[in-house]
């Protein structure tokens, strides 16, 4: 064991003992006298989960289950019960002789329904007036996804998710707030915060969230200046409250199985398919790669080793691939101390199937969660917290010496007959001898090839000290705090290589069989063994600091807070270019808010930051915003109304800023020399040139270059309905992205440099967000919600320097990121298009290449009678949609509750890439099924959606980015639904249980679209073979005790 290795171990058991430590000294048992039980409702007769209750002046507590009920031992029947809860009043409860207590809160009208998370702090919601949405734990518990980035799908508006792959560990969705602002999508991703400090949070047990919130408009996201363009998503980790000890234990088993595959031809088919494109080009038959035998022995199977029919989706893929969860969390607290700890461990099997080698060749990952959350009163106003937070993950792979994405390439490339497969245990491939060779078949990219591990440890810890200062003057607040931030990484890479069996006639190697003798012999063609084995280390660490001094006072009818904060932060070996340089930011923010009656609202935020990644003269930016805030339902025209029960209007305007330039750090100063060879050497001008190689500059620094920036406007409202029965949220935005950082293309290519980024591109996007949500109950016993939600986000590009085009159509500016351009497509060409002689009617435009009846037409946009690239012209939409639905909904009834999730999308499209040529770029990959059924040939021509399948003219059917290919991506999925039962039978109380939760959930589970099974509709391109998105049912169990 080498010295890494024990230091690791070293670490691992401190970090367990110091877990398990903490756990055993926390938890304790209190004998008491009487046994109290009850149930908390609303004025609305509705129960409240989550109200503390207290008996006054002790540190005996309880809390209400998800029913509203309550267990309570106390002293006597003199003791007081204290209920708490926000948006409602607090409230003392004698217990008296009373052993069932029922208790109604009433409504605080003096606070808000709850308490919300904004940039470094939190406000009253009704004091809000920045577009904020947020997701409580509930919601991202009911989905199965190992990710918890996938469980925000439909659930908030303003939020769009793309997943791109379903690979265990590496299957979370890429998030985008209001669409894309800016040139690059890589460059579009928000400011991820979680418990106030930057950091992933996609593969953070989902149990020790507390809630989720998003930051929209430029008034919630000021406060991060340079950070804060592309939106927020603030993640605040459970804590824990004063009451008895609550310890709560979950299972789950889940299965998992493709969304979808894509569907493609038997043997048979590929054979018969393949000679009628050979015929049609003009191949004369005896030339046809398939000979008659070869078509015959395909059809009838009759020999299934020599020539293989393999569905290589059905053979290497399993069906099912299963998953499984274990957590356990405990939290409660005295008023001196309160702690919330969580671990959890996550096992996830890929869906390759091993053939009975073991797992080593599949995709497997396996996740250790782990929190502990500490908060301790020091003094009566001093409060230290602790947050202790991370995880041990390893994620394995197939080694396939390229990208994973590779291995799925090649799968979706692997003819039918290539190989049988594995026959008697032995890796079979095709004998060319027989059958035309394939040279692809799906195992020979992994089938025995070693193992791809990644070893992943993650340890945060933060140390706050918040510190009341009332003494000097009531409402003032010092807090500060600091983080550490480790990040490890083993890679082990272990490369094999199988034997290899080819099939053979026996006869053909003993002259004394038969010449029909159908037996087979197997030699072997490659020996395998061990071929390498390599292991990597890697690491980066951050520090962040943090000093806050808030202030938040109620003057009367006048209430004003504010907040002063400075921070900075510092990350070593962060990656990329130059990383070993460590990169950081320093910056600070203020807040001023004021509110007078809770009636008007204004706000001020400001964000003054600065990034190494730019010039000491050009490092700092200011960004302030405003907001304004104005609850219509407290004036006396509309106070007390029977329909109105709340209505807000709310405005803000503001700047930010992005410096998110990936890995290209320092473009400021000019990239280092080089040798320059070929045309990059140098010429001296002789009769003959002799060109000398010398030192270039390979690309030259800009020393202005600076963030992004964005002006934002936002315009909402909020209003609630029939006695709150019904609330409506709407927000509609601007926002003009300018200084995006791109090369210029008007600068001609004599001047032989590579040029550097400038801050020149522009953006506007534009859209709004509804989301709606009725809540109501039936009788006593059944309560309901129904949300359904709608985002729309439009962009367009400005100005992104562009050459002068020939057209106005061919202007990518006015245009959306990502806008694809291709041919309009007219049909297909008929016999009758043709002259006697073969060639093309005078009637139609002159086509890039000969053609011929089943070839694809397209439009000619410019009128010039020929068709090039001037008649390309924008087509269908991009891949980001512009319309995001989302419909939740759910009830509860008795012990059964049920909720579930809809997603949708509107206005998006896929292109399909390598899959759509027929026979691959090279003529020997796989069919499609698409193809087979919608290829025109003369039997079809009436019906044919495609064009004729051709080796001769692939440009025209096939290369060429037309509306053939380009599918509408708009789709609508049951992305999560659960049922759960809760069992509270006096038996299982007995035993120490105080709730018992039977669930099944599922994820995926339903997709209507229009893409013909071709790809997923959530994938971010059809132009990629990657793991597909999977399914996922799963059943488990919560225990409460």
């Amino acid at each position: 064991m080498n010295q890494l290795q024990k230091q690791k171990l070293g670490n691992s058991k401190s970090g367990i003992f110091l877990f398990v430590f903490l756990v055993c000294n926390i938890l304790w048992v209190n004998a008491q006298n009487i046994n109290v039980r009850g149930q908390v409702l609303d004025s609305k007769g509705v129960p409240l989960p989550g109200v503390n209750l207290l008996e006054k002046g002790t540190n005996n507590g309880s809390v209400t289950d998800f029913d509203g009920e309550f267990t309570i031992s106390v002293k006597n029947e003199k003791s007081i019960l204290v209920l708490s809860y926000i948006g409602f009043k607090t409230q003392e409860v004698p217990v008296k002789d009373n052993k069932i207590i029922n208790i109604v809160l009433e409504e605080d009208t003096e606070s808000l329904d709850e308490i919300v998370i904004v940039g470094y702090g939190q406000q009253n919601k009704v004091t809000v007036t920045g577009a904020i949405s947020s997701i409580g734990t509930e919601e991202l518990t009911s989905s199965p996804s190992a990710s918890v980035a996938n469980a925000l799908a439909g659930k908030v508006t303003g939020l769009n998710s793309i997943q791109y792959s379903g690979q265990p560990g590496a299957d979370s969705a890429q998030l985008f707030i209001r669409g894309v602002a800016t040139l690059s999508q890589g460059n579009s991703q928000p400011l991820i915060m979680v418990d106030g400090v930057e950091r992933s949070f996609t593969q953070i047990d989902p149990e020790e969230i507390s809630d989720i919130t998003i930051l929209k408009d430029a008034s919630a996201t000021a406060v991060y200046g340079i950070r804060g363009a592309n939106g927020v998503v603030l993640v605040t980790t459970k804590r824990g409250k004063v009451g008895e000890a609550k310890i709560s234990a979950g299972y789950s088993y889940g299965i998992q199985s493709p969304v979808r595959l894509p569907d493609f031809v038997d043997s048979y088919t590929y054979a018969t398919i393949y000679n009628r494109a050979q015929l049609g080009d003009g191949i004369a038959e005896e030339q046809l790669k398939f000979s008659p035998e070869v078509v015959e022995a395909f059809r009838t199977k009759s020999n299934p080793v020599l020539y293989s029919d393999v569905n290589w989706m059905d053979y290497v893929i399993r069906s099912t691939s299963p998953m499984s969860k274990t957590n356990f969390n405990v939290s409660g607290g005295t008023e001196g101390v309160r702690y919330f700890m969580s671990a959890s461990y996550l096992n996830q099997e890929g869906m390759f199937n091993t053939f009975g080698t073991g797992t080593g060749e599949n995709f497997i990952y396996k996740r250790y969660n782990y929190r502990s959350n500490i908060d301790i009163d020091v003094t009566k106003t001093t409060e230290l917290s602790f947050t202790l937070g991370g995880r041990s993950e390893q994620r394995q792979e197939p080694e396939v010496a390229e990208s994973q994405d590779q291995l799925f390439r090649f799968l979706y490339r692997s003819v039918p007959y290539s190989s049988p497969g594995i026959v008697d245990g032995k890796y079979v491939q095709d004998n060319e001898e027989y059958i035309p060779g394939a040279t692809i078949d799906a195992l020979s990219r992994y089938y025995g090839r070693g193992s791809f591990t990644r070893v992943t440890t993650v340890y945060n810890f933060d140390l706050a000290l918040n510190q009341n200062l009332d003494a000097i003057t009531k409402g003032l607040k010092f807090g500060v705090k600091g983080s550490y931030n480790r990040n490890a990484v083993q890679t082990k890479i272990r490369q094999t290589s199988p034997d290899v069996y080819t099939a053979f006639y026996a006869r053909d190697f003993d002259e004394t069989l038969a010449a029909d003798d159908e037996t087979l012999v197997f030699p072997k063609t490659s020996t395998g063994g061990r071929v390498g084995y390599s292991e990597s280390y890697g690491k980066d660490r951050s520090w962040y600091l943090e000093a806050t001094l808030n202030y938040n006072r109620r003057f009367g009818d006048h209430e004003v807070s504010g907040l002063l904060l400075y921070n900075q932060r510092s990350n070593y070996y962060p990656g990329g270019n130059f990383n070993y340089l460590p990169s950081g930011y320093v910056g600070s923010a203020a807040r001023a808010t004021y509110n007078y009656k809770r009636k008007y609202m204004a706000e001020v935020n400001i964000g003054y930051n600065g990034s190494e990644n730019f010039a000491r003269n050009v490092r700092y930016g200011f960004f302030p915003a405003y907001s304004l805030g104005w609850v219509a339902s407290e004036e006396s025209f509309l106070k007390n109304n029977s329909v109105i029960s709340y209505l807000k209007l709310r405005a803000s305007y503001g700047k930010v800023g992005s410096d998110n330039l990936g890995s290209n750090r320092f473009l400021y100063l000019p990239d280092g020399y080089q040798v320059g060879t070929g045309n990059d050497s140098y010429n001296f001008g002789v009769d003959v040139p002799s060109n000398q190689n010398g030192y270039i500059e390979t690309r030259l620094g800009n020393p202005l270059v600076t963030w992004e920036t964005a002006i934002k406007q936002n315009y909402g409202f909020d209003l609630k309905l029939f006695n709150n029965k019904l609330a409506l949220n709407l927000d509609y935005f601007i926002e003009n992205r300018e200084d995006i950082l791109t090369t210029r293309n008007t600068v001609p290519s004599i001047v032989a440099v590579t040029l550097p980024a400038v801050n020149i591109g522009k953006v506007h996007n534009e859209g709004y967000e509804i989301n709606l949500r009725w809540d109501d109950k039936i009788g006593s016993s059944f309560n309901y919600w129904i949300n359904p939600n709608m985002s729309y986000a439009k962009n367009e590009i400005v100005f992104m320097d562009e050459i002068k085009q020939n057209y106005d159509y061919q202007y990518r500016t006015g245009q959306p990121v990502g806008q694809p351009f291709g041919y309009i497509f007219s049909g297909f060409y008929s016999e009758d298009d043709f002259n006697v002689d073969g060639s093309l009617k005078d009637t139609f435009p002159v086509p890039a290449s000969s053609v011929q009846a089943g070839d694809a037409i397209y439009q000619d946009i410019n009128g010039d009678g020929f068709i090039d690239t001037q008649d390309q012209k924008p087509i269908g939409f991009s891949e980001y949609p512009q319309y995001t639905f989302g419909l939740n909904a759910g009830f509860k009834y008795k012990n059964f509750d049920f909720r579930m999730s809809w997603v949708g999308t509107e206005n998006v499209s896929r292109i399909l890439g390598e899959v759509r040529q027929p026979f691959g770029e090279t003529d020997n990959s796989t069919l499609l099924q698409w193809f087979a059924d919608n290829s025109w040939t003369p039997e079809t021509a009436d019906t044919a959606t495609l064009p004729r399948i051709t080796f001769n003219n692939r440009a025209n059917n096939f290369s060429n980015l037309s509306e053939l290919y380009q599918l509408d991506a708009s789709y609508i999925r049951l992305k999560t639904l659960e049922i759960g039962y809760n069992i509270k039978s006096p038996f299982i109380k007995k035993i120490g249980i105080k709730n018992l939760r039977l669930y099944s959930n599922g994820y995926n589970l339903l997709t209507f679209d229009k893409l013909d099974g071709l790809v997923d509709p959530e994938s971010g391109t059809g132009n990629r073979a990657t793991y597909p998105a999977m399914k996922i049912y799963n059943v488990g169990v919560n225990l409460n005790f």
